[in-house]
């Protein structure tokens, strides 16, 4: 008795996602010669964008962010920002196209929310304690107590920056001088 292997389905098919973003392309056309409205996106093009968004967020190195809600967001946006600029003559896949736009989206939304992290680091090492930890009731055993977790545990982390590479030219002489 021979298996035979399931092809698996996979959550956005390709071609229906091309055929789509033709006629969508196509009704924008349309609509620019008429001089009419943009058309909205269909529901089809709106729940690939979802499911790209969904399932690039399970990846191992965006899986455990607490704000992937909102990364997944900012790449649905962004799709639906940089949704005219893909071209059917020039590429046959949109799920490629649109997954790298989600994959840049994630990222962006990661470097910001680093940043957002060190300047609240950055706010509570340099403001007096007594002002955010100790509520009203509270003592001052407890203060000290966190104070002293908040200066074990936080590491404040700078964010990189981009170094701008020097090119030096070489000098090259129009004159020679012979020796002889």
């Amino acid at each position: 008795m021979t298996r035979t292997k399931k092809k698996s389905e996979h959550y956005v098919n390709n071609a229906e996602f091309l055929e789509a973003m033709k006629a969508y392309k196509k009704a924008v056309d349309k609509a620019k010669k008429e001089k009419q409205e943009k058309p909205p996106v269909t529901d089809y093009i709106g729940s690939c964008f979802l499911k790209i968004a969904n399932h690039l967020s399970y990846r191992p190195n965006f899986i455990n962010y607490t704000f992937r809600d909102d990364m997944i967001s900012d790449g649905i946006e962004n799709c639906l920002q940089y949704l005219d600029n893909f071209n059917p003559a020039k590429s046959n896949n949109p799920f490629a196209y649109f997954t790298q736009i989600i994959y840049f989206a994630f990222v962006r939304r990661i470097q910001k929310e680093k940043k957002q992290v060190t300047i609240k680091q950055k706010l509570i090492m340099d403001n007096n304690y007594d002002d955010i930890t100790l509520q009203p009731g509270e003592d001052r055993e407890f203060k000290n107590q966190f104070k002293e977790y908040l200066q074990k545990n936080m590491r404040i982390e700078e964010p990189t920056k981009k170094e701008k590479k020097v090119v030096k030219k070489k000098k090259t002489s129009t004159t020679t001088k012979f020796f002889g």
